[in-house]
């Protein structure tokens, strides 16, 4: 994988997906003293970044895309978008979730044409029965993030990033498998090589963080998440970590507080809806003491919040109290 390949994949979703908006937060810059973007991948089609990616994956099929079932599992979002992508191209598709996928995630699925099945407690255990069966069907797996071609649509967005703004000193990555922060930091790193790339996930799904720093795969026990798009394990083979140790700085963790807190806030000071997954690059500006730069991009990678959930967040975190200051 490499820049040519991620430009062939922009070339190939013109007109399938959206060029997504690159927009100054004055309430962060302010937070930060200084110049922070959002990339608005909250509005992508599906709700969610993770169109692009599979997209490309099924365009890159050709006709043989119609001719085998594909299986895929997700947490929502990469299910979803597989899903839209199942009809776009005529093909058939079974979507496996686990059963405590958000019910906005799992509604949104269902109202595709597509068979969706709740399997397992967790996105681990989902994962390993999805494999299982595809293996048993012959149906062809589609990785969320370990896939080559998934993690060339996702690094699509860093050319559109970099476009709209060469000068961004650094980019916060939500990360769970790691295929976007795979595709965003090989783009950006053939773009600009000085370039700070930062993946940031949740403290109770630390996987990715753990193994960054132990030098290799490592299985961590998980807790409940406001990110569930981030959740799960890494798959042992999986192509994205080599990348992630080579061009990316380091991997944060943030508070399940935090978290909560900017998803509240996004849609105080900018009307933002965004869900944890996807606000977790903004809880990193408000709890890091870290310096990020004078430039900062951060991607918001998707809206697909149950409203339910909104709502809960809205009534526990006291915007007053958690109105931004400079660090």
């Amino acid at each position: 994988m490499n820049l040519r390949e991620i430009l062939r994949a922009r070339q190939t979703l013109r007109g399938l997906i959206w060029p997504t908006p690159l927009l100054r937060s004055a309430w962060l810059s302010e937070h930060r003293s200084a110049d922070v973007y959002l990339k608005l991948e909250n509005w992508q089609l599906t709700g969610s970044f993770k169109v692009r990616g599979a997209l490309y994956k099924l365009a890159r099929l050709g006709p043989t895309v119609r001719e085998r079932e594909l299986l895929t599992v997700s947490a929502g979002n990469h299910g979803r978008a597989v899903a839209y992508g199942a009809e776009l191209f005529n093909a058939r598709a079974t979507i496996i979730v686990p059963r405590t996928a958000a019910p906005t995630k799992i509604e949104a699925i269902a109202r595709h044409h597509v068979s969706l099945l709740l399997v397992g407690e967790d996105y681990d255990e989902a994962e390993q029965q999805a494999r299982e069966m595809a293996a048993r069907s012959g149906a062809l797996f589609i990785s969320p993030y370990n896939d080559a071609d998934i993690i060339c649509g996702q690094g699509t967005i860093a050319l559109e990033m970099l476009e709209a703004l060469p000068q961004l000193d650094t980019l916060l990555v939500p990360t769970g498998g790691g295929g976007l922060l795979a595709g965003v930091a090989l783009a950006a790193r053939a773009v600009n090589p000085k370039i700070a790339i930062f993946g940031v996930q949740s403290e109770n799904s630390p996987a990715m963080y753990e193994s960054f720093r132990a030098g290799r795969l490592v299985v961590v026990h998980e807790r409940e998440t406001l990110a569930d798009g981030l959740a799960g394990n890494i798959e042992p083979d999986a192509i994205t970590f080599p990348i992630v140790r080579q061009y990316v700085n380091d991997i944060l963790l943030v508070s399940e507080k935090a978290i909560r807190e900017a998803i509240v806030l996004l849609l105080k000071h900018e009307h933002q809806v965004v869900e944890g997954a996807g606000a977790v690059g903004v809880a990193a500006l408000l709890e890091s003491p870290r310096d990020f730069g004078r430039k900062i991009g951060v991607i918001l990678t998707g809206s697909n919040i149950d409203l339910d959930r909104l709502t809960e967040l809205l009534g526990r975190v006291p915007t007053a109290q958690v109105a931004p200051t400079s660090p």
